[in-house]
């Protein structure tokens, strides 16, 4: 279930709060943003916690837990 507001974080219902709510959301929008690889600057996908893989390169390498800064 989604909603205009919370968008994504919908699925935790009213008994998780707001403002919880509202920082998963941030989060996972960023997360599902194309992230650039450190290497070529091309495109990165993440493959679990902090390991990312460069679909160019082919490189593997760690960074951010959700997104690359």
């Amino acid at each position: 279930m989604r909603t205009k507001k919370v968008k994504a974080a919908g699925r935790f219902r009213v008994g998780s709060g707001k403002v919880v709510r509202e920082r998963i959301n941030e989060i996972e929008s960023k997360q599902r943003k194309s992230q650039i690889c450190i290497f070529c600057g091309k495109k990165a996908k993440r493959l679990s916690k902090g390991i990312w893989k460069c679909e160019k390169c082919g490189k593997k390498f760690t960074g951010g837990t959700y997104f690359l800064e």
